[in-house]
């Protein structure tokens, strides 16, 4: 039996890891939930929500629905009652009638004060040739469509499309100033901060058609940035061995110093969250750990800092410190001079440059072994030969055995008796002389 095409056409596309993770936890699902209504293990749903591994077939399709958000309830409409007077007097039903302005609400505070710009709200529509390779292991992946273009309109006949260089460097130029100064902050090196954040995006720009399709382009960016900066082998290196001059100022040396005494993974939490303005989950997924454990991080690095920070023990409510920590860290990253990332035309270079190099050297090395390989099957011997023994003096060897030398009279009586015959009688008679 042949399954048809059409159901797994009817399975809605699969979310972004992410995004997984956020529909999972705004459900009130937790991992073992998931994993005993799909059949599959807790590591098995853990790798899916990382981007390791994606569910195919049945087990993707349970996975999409159990995941997938309620429907909106649309209200129910009254009927509109239209008296005679009104009706006379010309008057509209309030569901004709527009709507009334309300009072707009107060502007919320900024999410960050960090010098980072907001992520794009879309991925500008790759190229075809973008599209052809953001398929994944579950099938092809759709686009999306163009900011502020109804879904399935056609593209207008004088619109230009952006290109995948054009749209790389749209983000680089949002995002990577604010993320060299992130970068800072978490390693107190800024030569170490400038390469995290060009690797990065070198590195984005060789997946471009996988970072053209994500939900938040800026935060995979920012997500390789961190994880480069805080690579321990960075500590071999010369120039990256001791951390920068810390800022003058004592309040901001105070944060500066409490900051870098955190273990990397609170640093980071901390960062995140209080600095770059991430919620709760999005911080859990983005440091790899569980909303829980994240949370317990993000508590163990305020009581760290603000045993430093005297302001910052005396706040109310844990509202009022996060207040604190985020005009702290805006201020430090603000006032200390980073050095400027390069251009975004120098990135992609480079960037496809040392693929072109790493490429190169694979293909040299393949043909180094079939080199290598091939002389030593010509060279080497069809059958085994025994090796010689080198030789030895041996003592202790007892003389050699055996008749000793015969003397001369030996020798006479042995030729007597070799040429007389010894035949008849007479060789019992013995010859006297």
């Amino acid at each position: 039996m042949t399954r048809s095409t059409t159901d797994e056409a009817a399975v809605p596309p699969l979310p972004s890891p992410k995004e997984r993770r956020r529909l999972r936890e705004a459900k009130s699902l937790s991992e073992d939930e998931v994993a005993a209504a799909v059949g599959v293990t807790r590591a098995t749903v853990r790798s899916w929500e990382t981007g390791r591994t994606s569910p195919r077939g049945r087990k993707r399709a349970l996975y999409v629905r159990l995941i997938a958000p309620e429907p909106a309830v649309k209200p129910t409409t009254k009927p509109t009652v239209v008296t005679a007077k009104a009706a006379a007097a010309g008057a509209r039903p309030a569901a004709d009638r527009p709507a009334e302005p309300t009072a707009a609400p107060a502007a919320a505070p900024p999410a960050t004060d960090l010098p980072e710009a907001p992520p794009l709200p879309q991925a500008p529509p790759p190229t075809s040739d973008a599209r052809a390779g953001a398929e994944t292991a579950d099938g092809p992946t759709r686009a999306p469509e163009a900011p502020g273009r109804p879904s399935g309109e056609a593209e207008a006949p004088g619109e230009r499309r952006t290109s995948p260089a054009e749209a790389f460097d749209e983000l680089y130029a949002r995002t990577a100033p604010g993320l060299v100064r992130q970068t800072y902050l978490l390693t107190g090196r800024r030569a170490l901060a400038r390469e995290s954040v060009e690797r990065a995006f070198e590195l984005a720009w060789q997946r471009w058609p996988e970072v053209a399709v994500d939900r938040d382009p800026a935060g995979w960016v920012r997500a390789a940035a961190y994880e480069y900066a805080m690579s321990p082998w960075h500590r071999l290196r010369r120039t990256h061995r001791h951390r920068d001059a810390p800022p003058t100022e004592p309040g901001k040396r105070a944060l500066f110093d409490a900051l870098l005494e955190l273990p990397p993974a609170y640093r980071r939490t901390l960062l995140l969250y209080d600095g770059v303005g991430l919620d709760l989950p999005e911080t859990a997924a983005e440091t790899e750990a569980s909303t829980p454990a994240a949370a317990g991080r993000l508590m163990t690095a305020r009581a760290a800092v603000a045993e430093r920070l005297p302001e910052l023990a005396k706040a109310d409510s844990p509202a009022e410190q996060s207040a604190l920590l985020h005009d702290g860290l805006g201020g430090l990253a603000r006032a200390e001079h980073v050095p400027v990332p390069r251009p975004a035309r120098a990135v992609r270079t480079g960037s496809e440059n040392k693929a072109r190099l790493w490429t190169r050297a694979a293909v040299a090395g393949v043909a180094l072994l079939i080199a290598v390989t091939g002389l030593t099957l010509h060279t080497a011997p069809t059958h085994y030969e025994q090796p010689i023994s080198p030789p030895e003096r041996v003592g202790g060897v007892p003389p050699r055995g055996g008749p000793q030398k015969l003397t001369a009279q030996d020798l006479k009586l042995q030729k007597s008796l070799s040429e007389q015959l010894a035949h008849g009688p007479e060789r019992l008679v013995p010859e006297l002389r």
